[in-house]
């Protein structure tokens, strides 16, 4: 059955439908949530969320603008940075002197790091690091969309991928010592 299928079943409120949808995505759902919250519980609390939205608003969805992997993820995207929001009110963020600035690198040993690995890497950073990381990096905004989305300066966007790049080079110094 295609994706168009499925989704037309569940706008029908067919409920093999919504498993089938929810069972082709849980992996990619989850596993941006784990990117932005430190705990388990806290992923599976937005993820639900994300579901209710993604399910009660997919009426609003448009194949024809987009493929609903994205749609659905950027759904996702936006339920962690209100949870973060209100759990977090601010983001901690450090002065823009402070920053030692990295040149981007090709680091080879990304390749031998498994997705797990990597998650777990980016959950031990701090959360205003790991949010403007995950924006950035892993969902491809600019830093001027990181900056209004979190209502912070561009600079400190900046700021905050330059320690996030190097507090995950240290960690994974760290894991190619060992």
């Amino acid at each position: 059955m295609t994706e168009n299928e499925i989704i037309s079943r569940v706008l029908k409120k067919e409920r093999a439908a919504q498993v089938q949808l929810y069972n082709r995505y849980q992996t990619t759902w989850y596993m941006i949530c784990l990117r932005y919250h430190q705990s388990k519980e806290d992923a599976q609390d937005v993820l639900q969320n994300a579901l209710i939205k993604i399910f009660t608003k997919l009426n609003q969805f448009d194949g024809e603008k987009g493929n609903f992997k994205s749609w659905s993820s950027k759904v996702v995207v936006n339920e962690n940075l209100m949870f973060l929001r209100k759990k977090v009110r601010s983001f901690k963020v450090d002065a823009l002197e402070d920053v030692l600035f990295i040149p981007d690198q090709v680091e080879s040993a990304l390749d031998i790091l498994s997705a797990e690995e990597l998650t777990k890497m980016i959950q031990k950073l701090p959360p205003g690091y790991r949010t403007v990381f995950n924006l950035y990096v892993i969902e491809g905004f600019n830093h001027q969309e990181v900056a209004d989305m979190l209502n912070i300066g561009i600079g400190t966007s900046k700021s905050q991928l330059s320690k996030a790049r190097k507090l995950l080079q240290k960690q994974l110094e760290t894991l190619l010592q060992e």
